[in-house]
């Protein structure tokens, strides 16, 4: 199972914020989207990612005036990114390591889509049914 088969089903849609924008805005887009990261994007580079840790972390430590302030402080620049010809028991094993929940798919320098702990989780899941379907009719015909 490889991040290409998850983009198919899940579809290859990005939400992403300008480096400018002010964090109050990425906050209603997250609300309002239920989703819990974004890509910080300018001219369709990726400049980072933006996830609800990273607004609960600021927001902790310097308080509700940081929702004036620009994403590009607040965003996570070092971000780990993905291929869609990686397993996803290989997505598994880097979010864990990592300990983060969403992973930028890149391919030749251009994000292509963008993977949460949800869709990994959700597409396992599938995995499990359809090995136990297929053994369940299996020993229907033995």
């Amino acid at each position: 199972m490889t991040v290409r088969s998850i983009l198919d089903s899940k579809g290859h849609q990005i939400m992403s914020v300008e480096p400018d924008a002010k964090l109050a805005a990425a906050v209603k887009l997250l609300g309002e989207r239920k989703i819990g990261a974004v890509l910080v994007m300018a001219q369709g580079k990726m400049e980072g990612i933006l996830s609800e840790r990273d607004i609960v972390r600021v927001l902790g430590e310097r308080g509700a005036a940081v929702l004036d302030e620009p994403v590009s402080n607040v965003m996570t620049r070092k971000v780990v990114s993905c291929k869609q010809s990686d397993t996803v028991s290989g997505l598994m094993e880097m979010m864990t390591l990592g300990k983060f929940r969403h992973l930028p798919v890149v391919e030749d320098g251009k994000v292509v889509g963008l993977i949460s702990i949800g869709d990994v989780v959700k597409r396992r899941v599938q995995e499990y049914e359809n090995e136990q379907e297929a053994l369940r009719d299996y020993i229907k015909t033995a």
